[in-house]
């Protein structure tokens, strides 16, 4: 059994900052606990250097008894949620600096960011339930961090839906396990071949329950609008975007590695799944006043679009690089649009932001690239991730899904105009200067980053698009 302890830097690096921040923070004067945040940055960096250290030496293994697995996945699943890590500690300095709680909410963010990189190696079922639980107990505190009344709601409403389909996820766990009678997903892809078709098809749909709710897409979506509106915009940030990348990618292994022989249909099942969740949520954005209701409906599309990649996860060898570079794509931009929303703390509504570009131009060409990257517009990541997935679906037998998905991408242009057009109205019905007050340099900076990242991944795509065609280990 392999136990090599050093294949799990990045999330060591995590636990072990989360650990020793709160050791910390119980003595540290209130003043002085930005140095939590230090740690938490030191930690995030430490865990990119790591990986980038696996990955160059190409130290590709499973440890402890294979159920966790350093591979290509892995690595980049790594990458992303590290920066994306990053970015939202940038963006939550501002609002966070001084708060009696400030050591807990960095805490917090360390740990449900190692329950995330625990969900991308997974490679065991019951490993991913304890991924599970680690990268969700943490945020639904985040998301009452401020306690009010909406902070309130949104966690309650977070955690009872979390609660029920964690539930549904553990007994789909048992079933799927009484009928391969393993829980590795190198055991289950021998052994579900020849068990019950509806116990291994109604087992497979409790741990899909599970991740979907992790991703946010349909049917467990119903929480994605409340919680991003109601929690503070830094961890809205967080909820619409780190939840995806571990459950996008561990769902991708599950189903790559333990059912590619089984004789249940998943792959239509995740494409009608794919076309609900993109249509529902570009449906539902259609007409939303609230910048934050109409970033978490976006968010709930662009399941929709990554969904497509796990319905051809068996069927082409394009699906694995689609999905990785997507997310990567996905995490900056979104985070990039969240940045704008939080150094504009007063701007609630899409008429806050008219007159925008007059006032704050860096601000305004931030949402240009990112809302704009969000439809898949050139040069952007997204566009190249969504030509990717795209590509992906035609290859794996799914035309109809990219074409639902071209429609879809063509009608989500509508919202984002709709929120793009009043930034350049230079006329009496410009919002007032106090809607557009910034709280600070900390989540602007973050804002610029995320911009420039979005945009180096569209221009120089193709390096990471061949760091993710590595395979996943058995």
């Amino acid at each position: 059994m392999n136990e090599n302890l050093a294949a799990l830097i990045p999330e060591l690096a995590l636990l072990g900052a989360a650990v020793i921040g709160l050791l910390a923070g119980s003595w540290l004067p209130r003043r002085r606990q930005w140095a939590v945040a230090v740690l938490a940055v030191a930690a995030c960096v430490a865990g990119l250097v790591a990986t980038a250290v696996t990955m160059a030496t190409d130290r590709e293994q499973t440890v402890f008894s294979h159920a966790f697995a350093v591979d290509t996945a892995t690595g980049i699943g790594r990458l992303v949620v590290l920066v994306a890590l990053l970015l939202i500690i940038g963006m939550s300095v501002q609002p966070v600096r001084g708060h009696k709680r400030e050591t807990e909410y960095w805490v917090l963010l360390l740990m449900t960011g190692a329950g995330t990189l625990a969900l991308t190696g997974a490679n065991d079922l019951l490993m991913l339930f304890a991924a599970y639980l680690l990268a969700g107990i943490p945020a639904y505190a985040l998301a009452g961090f401020a306690k009010d009344a909406s902070g309130t709601e949104a966690a309650l409403k977070y955690y009872l839906m979390g609660a029920l389909l964690g539930t549904t996820m553990l007994a789909g766990t048992a079933l799927v396990y009484a009928a391969g009678h393993a829980t590795l997903y190198r055991e289950l892809n021998a052994t579900l071949v020849g068990a019950p078709y509806g116990l291994v098809a109604v087992g497979l749909i409790g741990v899909l329950a599970g991740l979907l709710f992790k991703t946010g897409a349909v049917p467990a979506h119903f929480w994605v609008p409340d919680v991003t509106d109601g929690a503070p915009t830094p961890v809205a940030a967080y909820v619409t975007t780190l939840p995806k990348i571990g459950g996008l990618i561990a769902g991708y292994r599950l189903l790559h590695q333990a059912l590619p022989g089984s004789d249940v249909n998943w792959p239509l099942l995740l494409a009608i799944l794919a076309a609900v969740t993109m249509t529902l949520g570009n449906l539902a954005a259609f007409f939303q006043t609230s910048v934050k209701r109409l970033l978490a409906y976006s968010t709930i599309s662009q399941v929709g679009y990554l969904l497509m990649a796990l319905a051809v996860a068996t069927r082409t060898d394009l699906a694995q690089k689609s999905l990785l570079f997507y997310l990567a794509a996905y995490a900056v931009t979104n985070l990039g649009a969240f940045a704008v929303v939080t150094e504009l703390p007063r701007a609630r509504t899409l008429d806050d932001y008219r007159g925008l570009a007059r006032r704050h131009p860096g601000l305004a060409g931030v949402l240009v690239v990112c809302l704009l990257g969000l439809v898949g517009t050139p040069p952007t990541g997204v566009f190249l991730g969504k030509l990717e997935i795209f590509s992906a679906t035609i290859d794996g037998g799914y035309t109809w899904l990219a074409a639902l998905a071209v429609a879809n991408t063509v009608a989500s242009l509508f919202y984002y105009l709709r929120w793009l057009a009043p930034l350049f109205f230079i006329t009496a019905a410009v919002a007032p200067t106090t809607a557009q007050a910034t709280a600070g340099r900390w989540a602007a900076g973050t804002a610029y980053a995320a911009a420039a990242l979005s945009l180096a991944l569209g221009i120089a795509g193709q390096a990471v698009l061949t760091l993710a065609e590595g395979p996943l280990l058995p």
